[in-house]
């Protein structure tokens, strides 16, 4: 099983991102959690340690983990110590400028998935 702890659920995600995350079996959408900026670091690791507890009992392949980056980094170090694989979704920035009719510059950028990378 994949999990995918992001705000993007996997409904969105393009045909190759979806196949990759398919190779480690069905992919299970675990939204991420809202982290207030208030939250001390007691708060965070202890917010993670739940979220470990969840995940453990889904028994994942792997967890594509991308988000608030203390909560990430705390999880990801708890994941890793139980074996568990953390991935984040590489993508490249395709970028394209158009003038509008009111002669203002328009920048348009688009994200195409490329690759897992394990953290």
């Amino acid at each position: 099983m994949f999990l995918n702890l992001t705000n993007h659920p996997h409904s969105n995600w393009s045909e190759k991102q979806t196949s990759y995350a398919k190779a480690y079996g069905e992919i299970v959408d675990m939204p991420f959690p809202e982290i207030s900026p208030h939250l001390s670091r007691e708060g965070i690791e202890a917010l993670a340690q739940d979220y470990l507890t969840k995940i453990i009992a889904l028994k994942p392949k792997a967890v594509l983990l991308q988000g608030e980056m203390t909560f990430t980094f705390c999880l990801t170090k708890l994941l890793q110590n139980s074996g568990i694989k953390v991935l984040a979704a590489c993508s490249e920035r395709v970028t394209s400028e158009k003038v509008d009719s009111e002669g203002k510059t328009v920048r348009l950028s688009t994200f195409e998935f490329v690759q897992f990378r394990e953290y």
